[in-house]
């Protein structure tokens, strides 16, 4: 008598995890499991290969963009962050000089200035939300501003 609950609450938090395996998680929620958008369902389906975990690779495809059919090129954001500690800029000339020479040309990008931040830009969806988080620490200008004409939706006064 005291054992039914206990295994039917076993057998829920089993079959819990599958139902929901075909939803995306946000953004945030895969950051915390160490996924990012940038990451390409097929790159899910290698791990496969080589980890025997059914749980990691669930959420590596729950959080991975999808990469058939020339997909990837396709993502584009509405804008962005660019976002720097101000006492670290002197470490990299290269996103300085885009700041000073090229950061204009890019209505919808702007610049932040946040203590201990490395490098990075932040990508914006339509209502400004965070949607993915992109590292530029080794990056040189030019391909700052290639990402950026190629991800980055134009504005009006940019067309």
């Amino acid at each position: 008598m005291y054992l039914w609950p206990s295994i039917a609450s076993l057998l829920l938090l089993v079959y819990l995890p599958f139902v929901a395996l075909g939803d995306q998680l946000s953004p945030k929620e895969c950051e915390n499991l160490g996924f990012t958008r940038r990451a390409l369902c097929s790159d899910c389906n290698t791990l496969a290969e080589y980890v025997k975990d059914g749980e990691l690779v669930a959420d590596c495809r729950r959080c991975c963009t999808d990469d058939t059919n020339d997909s990837l090129s396709k993502v584009s954001f509405s804008g962005a962050i660019l976002e720097v500690c101000m006492r670290k800029l002197v470490f990299y000339p290269e996103v300085v000089a885009f700041i000073e020479e090229e950061k204009d040309q890019f209505s919808s990008v702007k610049v932040q200035y946040v203590y201990a931040s490395p490098p990075k830009l932040v990508m914006l969806d339509e209502d400004g939300n965070q949607v993915e988080t992109i590292r530029i620490d080794n990056w040189k200008r030019e391909h700052i501003r290639q990402f950026l004409k190629e991800k980055v939706k134009a504005t009006s006064k940019e067309i």
